[in-house]
């Protein structure tokens, strides 16, 4: 194998051209428009432009994948995570085309993907699971039914999707029908597929995962566990392993429902298999994600083992030694570092990053994506980057984690930092852990409000489209692409424009992002806490109420991009 396509940004992009580097391998980058300065890009091998600035437009646009590929004559092509990691189709079209797909067969992620499929494989194997919907269930009435049945609290999932997108949990029966149509339209714009099943959720429960690597000769090994509990909107904020306060039973019955799961579907590659476990130890399998973790770092720290090397080389046919699990070599803690405001809701925050002060020191990694002076682009997830702190025990990881995040410095987007910094000094996650999946949203909501302030406003560059001109030169054609605002250099700035008045009963965008959908009419009478409208920011969707009782005006479309504070609507009392 000589050379690489690397199908994604961001930090999980330069972490496989690092793999590719220790590996002796060339490695090919793509970038979207925002990210042509990227510290991904610099760091490959090579780098070829998607021309777009949308995911829909770069990084999920397969044709524009593999056309690059064949330009840049690659010999295989690995997905990272998320955009087109789970996708088989586009798994299918990349052997198609003679290029060496790194990751399981097609036909392993049809089967794992599709999470009606995966519960079928569980139940064939005697892995643990609640009751569910036999298949995709076709609207919210469908999924009120399934709740009187079966009760609250009940969890709304893309049959087509991972990562917690396209995910709603509902404790009132008044809310699941809403929650459907929220789960339904996520999944559509983060995976361009709808369905949509439902299975009991165990309340408050932790969530455990397994890390597997399977080779093709039919060896599945464990990696190990991890628990990934603390988690808001079902986004995972803090993951460790192995994971903590488990019994011995209880990590038997892990290890062996993954490895059987995973045979079962003929799987190869990394991948993980899911799980929650209730507060009464009650153990259920929730998914499979048929690709590489964002956590998988916590896993390498603690097994020594390299997972992004360990699945190029699988793909190039190796063979794994055996299937025993590695004895963990102390403990490991991974906090994402998100551009996101946790004293306003962790609102999403793109924009400029001017001073990026990593930390350092024994047992510390930073597995970043930016770097001070870049931009973090609103059309992309959130995360910078990922710290990862390591001890020979949990209470030695704790400790170098405080003193490694009171190091870190960012300014100029909001970070997450302050909100790791408080999880720190909470004794339910440092001694107790009775963390749950909700913990964050319920139990320590409090506490967080009163621990971290608002960040500043921060106001995002506009994008800045690109020029871009074919010339020739010894004969030779060759495309140049410029930002545009470089021609603009020397034109005099127009005067900016007088303030507008306040206007109170304006509802302005609390994020940069796009306006998906409005879920009040134009003119309709509305009461205060009402939703009326959604905005996409950074793949996440934030909820608009109506700050009290009145008549609503529209004045932005559905599907406006809108910057932070522009106007959505009135609503005249």
């Amino acid at each position: 194998m000589r050379r690489i396509l690397i199908a994604n940004r961001g930090e999980i992009a330069l972490r496989v051209i690092r793999a590719c580097a220790d590996e002796g391998i060339e490695s090919v980058a793509i970038y979207a428009d925002p990210d042509r300065d990227a510290p991904f890009v610099r760091a490959a091998d090579q780098a070829w432009a998607l021309e777009g600035h949308r995911p829909a437009d770069t990084y999920l646009d397969a044709a524009k994948v593999l056309a690059i590929a064949a330009r840049a004559q690659v010999d295989a092509i690995h997905p990272g995570y998320g955009f087109l990691s789970e996708n088989a189709d586009f798994a299918r079209a990349v052997q198609a085309a003679g290029i060496l797909w790194i990751g399981p067969d097609p036909d392993v992620i049809d089967a794992l993907g599709d999470k009606i499929r995966a519960r079928e494989i569980a139940q064939a194997v005697g892995a643990p699971l609640v009751a569910g919907s036999p298949g995709p269930i076709a609207s919210g009435a469908e999924a009120l039914a399934f709740a009187r049945e079966h009760g609250l609290p009940l969890a709304i999932k893309a049959a087509f999707g991972g990562g917690g997108r396209g995910m709603r949990v509902a404790r009132d029966l008044d809310e699941v029908e809403e929650l459907f149509d929220a789960a339904t339209r996520e999944a559509v714009n983060a995976f361009g597929r709808g369905e949509c099943y439902v299975e009991q959720f165990l309340d408050r429960p932790r969530h455990i995962e397994a890390q597997v690597l399977a080779d093709r000769h039919g060896t599945v090994k464990v990696l190990g566990t991890r628990d990934c509990s603390l988690q808001r909107r079902n986004q995972k904020l803090v993951e460790e392993a192995p994971a903590p306060f488990l019994s011995d039973d209880q990590r038997a019955r892990i290890h062996d429902s993954a490895r059987a799961i995973c045979a079962h579907a003929g799987y190869s590659g990394a991948g993980t298999v899911e799980f929650l476990l209730s507060a009464n130890g009650t153990i259920s399998f929730l998914e499979v994600n048929t690709r590489l973790q964002v956590e998988h770092p916590v896993t390498e720290e603690t097994s020594g083992i390299d997972i992004v090397r360990a699945m190029i080389r699988v793909a190039q046919g190796a063979q794994l030694i055996d299937d025993s699990v590695p004895e963990p070599t102390g403990h490991a803690i991974e906090f994402r570092i998100n551009a996101e405001d946790p004293g306003r809701g962790f609102l999403p925050t793109p924009g400029p990053i001017t001073l990026w002060s990593a930390p350092g020191g024994i047992g510390i990694r930073l597995d970043s994506g930016v770097e001070q002076g870049g931009q973090v682009a609103g059309q992309f997830d959130s995360m910078m980057a990922k710290l990862i702190v390591t001890g020979p025990d949990r209470a030695t990881a704790i400790a170098r984690a405080r003193r490694a995040l009171r190091e870190f410095r960012i300014e100029g987007v909001a970070s997450v930092l302050p909100f790791h910094r408080a999880v720190l000094e909470a004794p339910e996650f440092t001694d107790a852990f009775a963390v749950h999946t909700r913990w964050i949203e319920t139990d320590f909501a409090d506490r967080l409000a009163a621990a971290v302030q608002p960040a500043g406003r921060v106001t995002p560059a506009p994008d800045q489209p690109m020029l871009r001109l074919s010339i020739e030169i010894d004969g030779r054609r060759h495309d140049l692409a410029l930002p545009q605002g470089l021609l603009a250099a020397g034109i005099p700035a127009a005067p900016a424009p007088e303030e507008a008045a306040v206007d109170a009963d304006a509802v302005t965008a609390p994020v940069a992002g796009t306006l998906s959908l409005w879920q009040a009419e134009d003119g309709a009478q509305v009461e205060a806490g009402q939703v009326v409208a959604v905005i996409e920011a950074m793949k996440m969707e934030t909820r608009i109420e109506a700050p009290h009782a009145g008549t609503l005006t529209r004045i932005a479309p559905e599907g406006a991009t809108l910057a932070h504070g522009a106007p959505l609507c009135r609503i005249t009392r």
